[in-house]
């Protein structure tokens, strides 16, 4: 009986996940958002569909066993979305494209980072720690949204889909890199460890290392990155040549590599967001992928996209608690200055790097805009940040509202953007460079 009400409680997320996005769509709201709203809609912190479909069954689950599997899923979505987006960034196109790549991804790191920098600093000019800690929430970018919102619009192969997705990946790592050596500087000076960390370093932390660790710390991160770009498709070409491309073990192989990767990650200190994109990244290097891409892509996409990845966005709505802006006026002042803070300087950065690279207005808009969302990855660090006393509960609250504020109508407004502003992204000028060869592979829409 109690697997028979999980089942029912399933059906009935994957009929929301797949009918209210098609009604929404004519309102040109993202696929992305349609689910965020609906698991905000159903979720804990609103109508809690499913404790009420729990007790109405009878016989179910505890509630709490139906979240903790549904964050799984989640988790496993965010780690198939990152990895299907590392398959789509090829180092030559990045070359090929290199100032457009070069100027947002430095831009949209530099200026939201002293933004947020300078943010803290005007209510807590002595806290040195948290000034940076605030930098890199401020310059971190939400490759969950990006990508998503770059594949539904289908220019992930237009050099305007190239600068955006690479530089965003560029950008989040640099953040999670400066966010990492903070955290593990902090945890050392805090009695007990953070929950669920099964980082070295964790053990292996400034004590011991003294002056070294920073630079350890990230001599370890480049030889992870490096290692899994240069080992991981001789790894896996030497296994995919011996099965058939029909073969289903080809999948399971993938998965296998793919959490590998991951799990070592995590053992250094790395978000799965980073190592997981550096495994897609690598992955599609393997030439027997490119000579049968349409049948080995379209499965893996088919398994993502159409099984994990919505309830990584369901999950987000379920754990979005909109109380929190009603809440939030005891630290009105923090909340204003971190949302326009934060909207000002990527918007204005992304537009001026997009405009040095030779780019439109509106399209210098229109990616500025698409680094402004902060999603999973932003609010995971910023929990990170308050358990370790980096920041204080007000700032927390400021980026939970800034979380909120700018992950569900973002989107929607680039969007809009492209529809009324007429942008068009088949123009010459938006064609990779023809010296690149690219693999045939279809691109759907989620």
């Amino acid at each position: 009986m109690a697997g028979l009400t999980f089942l029912i409680i399933f059906l009935v997320l994957m009929v929301l996940t797949a009918v209210v996005p098609q009604i929404l769509k004519r309102w040109h709201i993202p696929v992305v958002v349609s689910i965020m709203l609906v698991g905000i809609v159903i979720g804990p912190n609103a109508l809690d569909i499913i404790r009420s479909l729990n007790l109405f069954l009878g016989r179910g689950y505890p509630t709490q066993q139906i979240y903790l599997v549904l964050d799984a899923l989640g988790l496993l979505g965010l780690i198939f979305l990152m990895a299907l987006a590392g398959m789509e960034v090829d180092l030559r196109i990045m070359l090929a494209e290199k100032r457009a790549v070069g100027w947002l991804s430095l831009l949209t790191f530099i200026v939201p980072a002293m933004t947020g920098y300078f943010v803290y600093a005007f209510f807590e000019p002595d806290d040195s720690i948290g000034k940076l800690v605030y930098a890199s929430l401020f310059a971190s970018h939400s490759v969950g949204i990006v990508f998503p919102v770059i594949r539904e619009l289908k220019i992930t192969k237009t050099r305007f889909g190239v600068a955006v997705l690479a530089s965003t990946v560029v950008t989040d790592v640099a953040s999670l890199i400066l966010l990492a050596i903070c955290i593990q500087f902090k945890r050392h000076a805090v009695p007990g460890r953070v929950a669920g960390s099964i980082s070295v370093f964790d053990h292996i932390g400034p004590d011991v290392l003294g002056h070294w660790f920073s630079i350890v710390f990230l001599a370890s991160i480049i030889l992870f990155i490096g290692l899994s770009l240069w080992l991981l498709p001789r790894i896996t070409r030497s296994i995919l040549i011996r099965l058939h491309p029909s073969d289903d073990a080809r999948i399971t192989f993938f998965l296998a590599v793919l959490l590998t990767v991951v799990f070592l990650g995590e053992l250094i200190g790395i978000s799965v967001i980073v190592s997981a994109f550096i495994a897609g990244m690598a992955m599609v290097k393997v030439p027997e992928l490119h000579e049968h891409s349409r049948i080995m892509h379209q499965k893996i996409e088919g398994i993502g996209y159409g099984f994990v990845v919505p309830f990584l966005f369901l999950t987000i709505g379920m754990k979005t608690d909109l109380k929190i802006l009603t809440t939030a006026w005891s630290s009105a002042a923090i909340v204003t200055a971190t949302f326009f803070g934060l909207v000002i300087s990527k918007i204005g950065s992304g537009w001026l790097a997009m405009r040095l690279a030779g780019f439109s207005h509106l399209k210098g808009v229109c990616a500025g805009l698409m680094t402004v969302p902060q999603l999973s990855a932003t609010l995971a660090a910023a929990a990170v940040a308050l358990q370790l006393q980096m920041i204080s509960e007000s700032f927390f609250n400021a980026i939970v509202c800034l979380s909120i504020l700018t992950t569900i109508p973002v989107p929607t407004l680039v969007k809009l953007l492209i529809v009324k502003g007429e942008i068009r992204f088949d123009q010459i000028e938006d064609k990779i460079a023809s010296l690149v060869q690219e693999p045939d592979i279809e691109e759907d829409t989620i």
